[in-house]
């Protein structure tokens, strides 16, 4: 064979590869965020009061028409790991993120060559300035960090109220991290549910957030809701929701957004047929249609719900 076309034969072989790369064939991001297939289902394992399989949990989701899921555990689930991962392939549904950190989970990930983004809570170190509360919180991750670098996925700094959950210093640890340990994966997951103090400067937030940001948790939000019994709500219960959605959606922001269970007392199922509902309420009102008649809300806990903190700290 001559040069010239062996050669020909070599770049056109290393184009059809190229062509088949995941990043490549990757889905292109949602016309809007709002979108069915571009939510997240969480807070779904312990918050279920029917308490479901990793195999009924899965039938669940397909059933509404969700394709993503961010696993939450309890001790009791770890026995269920590998399961649940065997359900989601078999269903066609995306390990999207992990909470926490456990070692059993972590070689499953590279048993099944899953890459979930990894759900951490923000450190709240105590320091002399902020530089220093910066430096310290991000030593304190960097072990977490290292691992999911090695592991091929993100980490997820996750706002829990405290110096480590103000959007300002999740900026400033993933900036750190990012700059002195090349740790490009690091990036923030915001949840509205522990965001009741930001709403009145959400977008300038969400404005700092968004080079970071690698999924939006909404939740319904009435002012002061965190301190009267309306942490969660469904979404269109809240008098702030309409302002919060349309801050988003004018922010441009096209990633992933979560959509909570988290009421133990609750069929996890009718909380999130709620949330969808809800959803649907608020976007036809950004679309300029006059707000329509409400669906009647399943469960107790979308009327309000402020839940003890339960362990690992969510």
């Amino acid at each position: 064979m001559k040069p010239r076309m062996s050669a020909l034969l070599g770049l056109i072989a290393v184009a059809l590869v190229a062509l088949r790369s995941p990043a490549l064939l990757a889905a292109p991001a949602p016309a809007s965020p709002f979108d069915r297939q571009n939510l997240v289902a969480w807070c779904i394992v312990p918050f279920d009061a029917k308490q479901r399989s990793p195999a009924n949990r899965a039938e669940m989701l397909v059933r509404l028409g969700l394709g993503k899921v961010a696993y939450d555990w309890r001790k009791e689930h770890v026995p269920q790991f590998e399961a649940e991962i065997l359900e989601y392939r078999k269903h066609g549904l995306e390990y999207f993120a992990f909470w926490g950190v456990h070692e059993d989970a972590f070689r499953l990930f590279e048993k099944y060559r899953l890459h979930p983004q990894i759900w951490i809570t923000a450190p709240s170190p105590a320091g002399s300035t902020r530089d220093e509360r910066v430096r310290l919180a991000a030593a304190k991750l960097l072990p977490t960090v290292e691992r999911a670098r090695k592991l091929g996925c993100k980490v997820g700094l996750y706002n829990h109220g405290d110096w480590g959950g103000e959007p300002e210093n999740l900026v400033a640890v993933c900036a750190y991290l990012r700059k002195h340990e090349g740790a490009d994966h690091v990036g923030i997951v915001y949840n509205f549910h522990h965001g009741h103090a930001h709403v009145d400067r959400f977008a300038a937030a969400l404005a700092a957030m968004k080079p970071y940001l690698l999924c939006l948790n909404v939740n319904g939000m009435t002012r002061d809701g965190d301190t009267r019994g309306k942490k969660i709500l469904a979404p269109g219960e809240g008098e702030l929701d309409l302002p919060l959605f349309q801050a988003i959606r004018a922010s441009g922001y096209r990633g992933p957004l979560g959509i909570l269970g988290h009421t133990p007392h609750d069929d996890v199922e009718h909380r999130l047929r709620d949330n969808l509902a809800g959803i649907d309420w608020l976007v036809a009102q950004l679309d300029g249609q006059p707000p329509g008649p409400k669906i009647p809300l399943r469960a107790a806990g979308s009327r309000g719900y402020a839940p003890t903190p339960p362990s690992p700290k969510k």
